[in-house]
């Protein structure tokens, strides 16, 4: 299952009915075959998915994002995938984006989206405070130079799908991606994108906070 470029988006959703129509639109519009794995959600997120245009996947209970996602992302491989693209549900990552991470893969095996190097609109200064912050000690404890943390847009190829399975099922999965980027050695690339923090957003927990609970999540909750 996949669309231009043999790429397949997956998006992981709880309780997103509100926006994912449209989240779903846009993706769908830049060509690209969508996954939408709903977590468990309590209101209209299938429908309105489905609505939009993706093939939906359910899991019976919350499991947390990290175990959506690695369900989309093996329902994409399955279905033959050359590339997967992981993109937020909550409406605060920009379809026109998925294009140049997917272009970069022609000399990387992952590529990041990177806030930083983009755009970050709606955020305040002590969200963007918290965020960099994040950054420094997330660089520290995977090994590598990002200038970005905790971005849930990016992009990698199949091939490499196995170094990168996810285990972490909820937040902390984030922090787990940037480990085993590290650890198998594989070829990354930052590409600058556009964050729109908006009220649903923040709502939702995508605040500086958060980038700060991924780690906590990881280190402690996981250990």
């Amino acid at each position: 299952m996949a669309d231009r470029d043999g790429t397949c988006v997956v998006i992981a959703a709880y309780n997103e009915a509100p926006v994912i129509r449209e989240v779903v639109r846009g993706v769908v519009g830049e060509g690209y075959a969508t996954v939408v794995v709903d977590d468990g959600s309590r209101d209209a997120t299938v429908a309105e998915a489905r609505a939009g245009g993706a093939t939906v996947l359910r899991h019976a209970i919350n499991l947390g994002q990290g175990a959506a996602l690695q369900t989309g992302i093996d329902f994409a491989l399955r279905r033959g995938a050359r590339a997967v693209v992981t993109f937020d549900a909550d409406g605060q990552h920009a379809a026109g984006d998925i294009p140049a991470l997917v272009a970069a893969l022609a000399g990387a095996d992952i590529a990041l989206g990177s806030r930083f190097l983009g755009t970050v609109e709606g955020a305040t200064q002590q969200r963007l405070a918290m965020l960099r912050a994040a950054i420094v000690v997330s660089n520290r404890i995977s090994g590598l130079e990002l200038t970005d943390a905790h971005c849930g847009l990016r992009a990698f190829r199949a091939a490499v799908a196995p170094a990168l399975r996810i285990t972490q099922d909820r937040m902390a999965h984030a922090s787990e991606l940037l480990r085993k980027i590290k650890a198998a050695e594989l070829r990354v690339v930052e590409v600058p994108i556009t964050i729109r923090y908006t009220e649903h957003s923040t709502a939702k927990g995508q605040s500086g906070f958060q980038a700060i609970r991924i780690l906590f999540d990881y280190f402690f909750r996981t250990s």
